[in-house]
């Protein structure tokens, strides 16, 4: 099948991204890893030893980053419900994050530390249909929101994509009502038209 002027635009601004050529030059698994680089640098999210979770990891970019900041003294657990080639030093977890079987196996991983930090640069599967993936989106980052206030340590912090639209405002107060400080990023390797923000939860209340 042919492919549409829009997709070969889309694959066009792909490979010509200078986070995509840096990433592959640099041997990352995604440019994903340059916004949490930025943010990190930005808001010193990530310490050695630090306890690290992040959700929806595939194809594992933001985890192979936190294991490089937190160390063989910390713990980083990636959990996707699609497959991903391994991390050394990275726990893998296969299932969904809502599931007891999959919390299980994160508890055991864990043995009993707190969880510092949450991270999710979940997105679905984007039709192009904004009626559609704005819901979804939203859909995901709520799960997230509600993983991290079940289960952040009392000083955690929550860091989360989210596209602007319905719903955005919404969560920002849900943002705001579970943690003391939410602020807003948008780093450099984010595509300037992108609806995509982060937002950065720090202290439960």
């Amino acid at each position: 099948m042919a492919k549409s002027k829009s997709s070969q635009g889309w694959l066009k601004e792909h490979f010509d991204d200078q986070y995509v050529k840096k990433a592959q030059k640099e041997g990352h698994r995604s440019r994903a890893t340059f916004k949490l680089d930025e943010i990190d640098q930005k808001d010193k999210l990530l310490r050695p030893g630090m306890s690290v979770v992040d959700l929806g990891a595939a194809p594992g970019g933001w985890s192979d980053y936190a294991f490089r900041k937190v160390g063989d003294s910390g713990t980083v657990v990636a959990l996707d419900i699609l497959p991903m080639t391994p991390l050394t030093g990275v726990h893998f977890i296969e299932g969904d994050f809502r599931e007891d079987e999959v919390l299980d196996e994160l508890n055991k991983v864990l043995n009993g530390r707190e969880i510092d930090l949450v991270l999710s640069d979940m997105a679905p599967n984007m039709s192009g249909v904004g009626s559609i993936d704005q819901p979804a989106s939203m859909y995901l980052v709520e799960l997230a929101l509600d993983f991290a206030v079940n289960n952040l340590s009392k000083q955690g912090c929550f860091l989360v994509k989210v596209f602007q639209g319905e719903g955005f405002d919404a969560y920002l107060k849900q943002m705001r009502d579970s943690f003391n400080k939410v602020v807003t990023r948008k780093p450099g390797a984010s595509r300037a038209r992108s609806r995509e923000v982060y937002l950065l939860g720090k202290g439960l209340k």
